[in-house]
């Protein structure tokens, strides 16, 4: 539901840019679009959008083995940026870690006032109201981009073999484009705008002791192993997560800090009786402005240590890798973008945008910013599926007031 509008009825009978929203939607929905793998689906859209609206040169860009961005109209405008990519893979093989589910995903449903699907909430419902917002603009003769780009989700880059490098679609489109005057970035998120964002770091913390075997308990160093011992560790990284946000806040801004484990890996599934040397903990830090990555990673390492000092672990090496995805960017709350936004808020809503404080979520917004794009953030709510917490549940209501409110910004 719309912020400030109660249910529309019949959604498609109401909302002109309704049916070509759901049509962007089933179509986004046919094609898996994991992280660096976006071409397939961005080919699709394209293919698609070239049929629906001809007189619009759609064009993908493909970098690297398998990433692609769509783009569509005239670079001097206002650019709408949404991605392709979703933060799970879609693959319930792949997922299961996560999602602990190897069931197959259930398809894009569509009633009277609800659409049900995988990856809605993250950025395929926003990128469909962003799209039929663009269309509507380019057709009026007005001059606006639109940005569909892979890898706009996060991933670390201290997972696997190193030595990789961040390669977002934003990224490459920076890199080949003429820079857009201001930006507009179509996620889901709170229902007000956001001109300030978080900037995000991953940590990577590993325990380091003696491989040994089972049948011989005390040839590992701790004996049983590094993730016999794993109790502390995690307890330790917990204090240090409760102290890192309780210090951290950033009064008289939009946004918060927040931080957390997010994977714990030790051993070789398919070879248990082994005691693995090397316990590993992937943690997601959301940093607020002017946060110090090294400090905030030898904060950690202090906390390990400390905890592991008089105990089994104590002749372990403790170590934190830290992986920068970018720091926290705010647009002046006076600029003119921001002050447009406000204005079509209140005409679309009936109702100034709410005020915000402690938003955790970060995007390519930050990384708009740090190339001196003004740049503000909107998008419509999402809820999780009562039958499948895969699946996003959104108001087509609300996507459809996304949508005229995209298009006004571009106007």
């Amino acid at each position: 539901m719309a912020p400030g509008r109660g249910r529309l009825g019949p959604f498609l009978s109401r909302a002109p840019e309704g049916a070509d929203i759901v049509r962007a939607l089933q179509v986004l929905a046919d094609v898996p679009s994991p992280y660096g793998h976006e071409a397939a689906a961005a080919v699709r859209l394209a293919s698609w959008c070239t049929a629906r609206w001809p007189w619009i040169d759609w064009d993908v860009q493909r970098y690297g083995r398998g990433g692609a961005n769509l783009q569509a109209g005239d670079p001097r405008g206002v650019l709408l940026y949404s991605h392709l990519d979703t933060s799970l893979s879609g693959d319930p093989a792949e997922d299961r870690p996560i999602t602990a589910r190897a069931d197959a995903l259930p398809p894009l449903k569509v009633t009277a006032s609800e659409v049900t699907g995988f990856g809605l909430g993250v950025a395929r419902a926003p990128a469909a109201a962003a799209l039929i917002a663009f269309v509507s603009t380019a057709s009026r003769g007005i001059p606006a981009r639109l940005l569909l780009a892979g890898s706009g989700t996060h991933r670390s880059m201290l997972h696997g073999p190193g030595g990789i490098t961040r390669s977002t679609g934003l990224d490459h489109y920076l890199a080949t484009e003429p820079r857009p005057s201001a930006a507009i970035v179509a996620k889901g998120g709170p229902p007000t705008i956001l001109w300030e964002e978080p900037g995000a770091l991953y940590l990577r913390l590993r325990v380091v002791g003696r491989h040994g075997a089972v049948l011989a308990r005390e040839s590992a160093d701790p004996p049983g192993g590094v993730i016999a011992h794993a109790g502390p560790v995690i307890e330790a990284v917990e204090r240090w997560r409760a102290a890192y946000v309780a210090s951290n806040q950033a009064p008289g801004t939009q946004v918060g800090p927040a931080a957390g484990i997010g994977s714990l890996t030790a051993g070789r599934p398919d070879k248990p009786d082994l005691f693995p040397a090397l316990l590993e903990a992937g943690i997601y830090v959301v940093t607020v402005p002017e946060a110090d990555p090294q400090a905030i990673a030898a904060a950690l390492r202090s906390e390990v240590e400390t905890a592991c000092a008089n105990g089994p672990l104590a002749g372990c090496t403790i170590e934190v890798d830290v992986d920068e995805i970018h720091p926290a960017a705010a647009t002046p709350a006076d600029a003119p973008l921001v002050r447009t936004a406000r204005t079509a808020w209140q005409k679309e809503f009936g109702a100034a945008p709410p005020p915000i404080t402690g938003w955790t979520g970060s995007t390519d917004g930050v990384a708009l910013r740090a190339h001196g794009i003004d740049t503000v953030r909107l998008g419509p709510a999402s809820r999780p599926s009562a039958e499948d917490p895969r699946c996003d549940v959104l108001d087509l209501a609300s996507l459809a007031a996304y949508a005229r409110l995209y298009a006004q910004l571009l106007s």
